[in-house]
């Protein structure tokens, strides 16, 4: 089995970037087709040590080229001022504490942001052990990462 199908097999065939299905037997030239994605911060690409690679759509992994692309939220649920969630992970895998995420209108959505985030960062970095949290303020739903 090649890495290309381990890797596949993991992530269940879905694009981390997009979180699109994955056909694994499209071309690997195709748009569409499967990819490895091998992401580096900068702090890791300085320690020389890459992350696990991710699967993702060439498309998606091309067009991210050497720069890191936003996961989108989804666009189904109000969000003010989501947080970048790479980013957000990467500060949290290097020291640890809590990040505020999004805030959101009404607790249905805070809810449904949870246990969306919870299942991209556990497929983004596996190895990372987090919560999330919502705390009512300001009129608001604070949606709350944690490790």
């Amino acid at each position: 089995m090649s890495q290309l199908d381990d890797v596949g097999e993991a992530d269940g065939w879905r694009c981390w970037l997009c979180d699109e299905p994955v056909d694994q037997s499209m071309s690997v030239n195709d748009p569409r087709g499967p990819s490895l994605d091998t992401r580096m911060t900068k702090a890791k690409s300085k320690a020389k040590g890459a992350l696990p690679p991710r699967l993702a759509h060439r498309g998606c992994n091309t067009g991210k080229g050497a720069t890191v692309r936003p996961v989108p939220w989804p666009e189904d649920l109000f969000l003010v001022d989501p947080s970048p969630i790479i980013a957000s992970v990467d500060r949290l895998e290097r020291k640890g504490g809590r990040e505020v995420m999004a805030r959101c209108v009404d607790r249905a959505d805070a809810d449904a942001a949870a246990a969306w985030l919870l299942d991209r960062i556990s497929r983004l970095q596996p190895n990372l052990a987090v919560t999330t949290e919502i705390e009512f303020g300001g009129g608001q739903f604070l949606l709350i990462l944690r490790t």
